[in-house]
């Protein structure tokens, strides 16, 4: 294990960096200055090849590690290539954990998915719902993969004594979030469809299912800052309110809406004039899904950036970069 110089700044690693929630978290640390802030693209280094892995981390003396690197999509993408889905995300973090291990890095936070929880758990939902229950079929194996991260954290902290933490988020959106049309997620599929109605001049847009459904969103730049919270937390603090087997922490905003109201919010936001027409005939899925946040509150950490706020700045970059977004 490498030995750290205390005179220099820490060296932070942040995997993912060119995904929205690393890119939200390079972001952060750049505004808080002190660090020097690693980074490696694809081209540089496969998080899937466990040697490659290792030799990076010897390379460098990294002192903590954000592990926001993962395979992502949507219910499509999950259904389609669930072995890609869990070999994939198995592989990144048990690489880039045992690595950090290897290489002496003692502070580490894996970024998790709030279905860890069972489809059924009690809402809204706290860190103990982990494993009592069955888990959403459509995302079984990528929730799986996140699960086994949680317990990677905590089986190197148990077995070795590291300081290596999770948290799970709500939905998020933000800049740079995924706006294609067929595999996208709510926030950013009905901020596009709704803005291209609003300049097509459209007299409606049609929403699936009844608009009932309740969901919880997070802004990304606010995750990037309760990941930074969460990290930054002295250990006697963070101790006294996790346990060695119950170690994750949720994060999201506390506060959920409808999607009829989520629609009706972007439809402010982007200017439409038209009607919103929700289908019944489609499915609404699970009724609700909202993360209990006091474990992190009172860490002394909640969202600041309200719901029509964090839209505006959505739809702000995207119109900044619509041209990546055509077809």
């Amino acid at each position: 294990m490498s030995d750290r110089d205390s005179s220099r700044a820490p060296t932070v690693f942040v995997a993912g960096h060119r995904g929205m929630v690393g890119r939200a978290i390079v972001r952060r640390l750049q505004a808080l200055g002190g660090r020097r802030i690693l980074t490696a693209g694809r081209e540089e280094l496969d998080l899937l090849d466990q040697r490659a892995v290792q030799t990076f981390f010897d390379a460098h003396a990294i002192d903590q590690v954000y592990l926001a690197a993962a395979r992502v999509g949507g219910i499509h993408a999950n259904n389609t290539y669930p072995a890609d889905f869990i070999y994939d995300n198995l592989m990144i973090e048990a690489n880039l954990i045992h690595a950090a291990h290897c290489a002496g890095v003692r502070k580490l936070l894996f970024l998790g998915s709030s279905c860890i929880y069972p489809q059924r758990a009690a809402q809204p939902m706290t860190e103990s719902a982990l494993l009592t229950g069955t888990l959403e079929p459509t995302n079984e194996p990528y929730a799986i993969a996140k699960i086994a991260g949680i317990k990677l954290c905590e089986s190197y902290n148990r077995q070795y004594g590291h300081d290596y933490r999770s948290v799970m988020p709500t939905n998020l959106y933000g800049p740079h979030d995924n706006f294609h049309p067929d595999n996208s997620h709510v926030i950013p599929a009905l901020l596009r469809r709704v803005h291209e109605a609003a300049r097509a001049g459209a007299d409606e847009v049609v929403i699936w299912g009844t608009g009932a459904p309740m969901r919880e969103f997070l802004h990304v730049d606010d995750m990037a800052a309760a990941s930074v919270h969460v990290m930054e937390l002295d250990d006697d603090l963070y101790r006294a309110n996790t346990q060695p087997m119950l170690s994750h922490i949720n994060v999201g905003s506390g506060v959920d809406c409808t999607i009829r109201e989520l629609a009706h919010t972007i439809a402010r936001v982007t200017g439409f004039q038209g009607r919103l027409v929700f289908d019944p005939s489609k499915p609404d899925g699970t009724p609700r899904k909202l993360l209990d946040v006091s474990r992190l509150k009172a860490l002394g950490w909640q969202a600041g950036i309200g719901l029509e706020e964090g839209l505006r700045d959505t739809y702000d970059w995207f119109l900044a970069n619509q041209e990546d977004f055509r077809g």
